[in-house]
């Protein structure tokens, strides 16, 4: 049985689900369009350019991985686009999330990572168990670090670590939102 992370969120004018198998196309098309954006501050880019199999490979990877109650991969749609990825990443303790984001430079300052990342922590907390959701940036990051300032979670800890991407500095900011706070904000909407 699945774990409870979700496979599909809707609101705010986006589709957030989670990647299959027949999206490769489009994933490739909207990485390879992204690279150069992408590329300073995503280590994961280091695989591009990928080929359509690989990239099948991954999802599959990713859908293994969510079966089996790990993170979950998804992308970010607007009208059938897609506009960006994100995820929930486990890696943070049993009890938290961490979400990850990025957007398609043909999308940017549109509001789509702070909606998305929104929508995800949303689901994060339906998640039983889940106390707190994090974002983590490299300080130099500015663009990444004002969404979770946006949506109102906390800066608690700037700490060195290595450099993983080019344009990083090796400060990592880690910004928490807590389940109660969560609660109270949505209340307030």
């Amino acid at each position: 049985m699945p774990d409870p992370l979700p496979e599909r969120i809707e609101g705010s004018g986006l589709l957030v689900r989670r990647w299959r198998e027949e999206d490769a196309g489009v994933l490739e098309r909207a990485v390879t369009e992204s690279v150069a954006h992408l590329r300073p501050w995503m280590d994961w880019v280091v695989q591009e350019p990928m080929t359509i199999q690989a990239r099948r490979k991954l999802i599959l990877a990713w859908e293994r991985d969510w079966l089996a109650g790990g993170d979950v991969t998804l992308g970010i749609f607007r009208e059938g686009v897609v506009v960006g990825g994100t995820g929930l990443h486990r890696r943070v303790g049993p009890s938290g999330l961490e979400i990850g984001y990025w957007v398609h430079p043909a999308f940017l300052r549109q509001g789509i990572a702070s909606r998305a990342a929104a929508l995800v922590a949303d689901a994060a907390f339906t998640v039983p168990g889940i106390e707190f959701v994090e974002i983590h940036h490299d300080k130099a990051n500015v663009a990444s670090g004002a969404v979770p300032a946006r949506l109102g979670f906390t800066l608690v800890d700037e700490h060195t670590r290595p450099h993983t991407a080019p344009a990083d500095i090796g400060i990592e900011c880690v910004w928490r939102m807590e389940r109660d706070e969560w609660e109270q904000r949505r209340a307030e909407r």
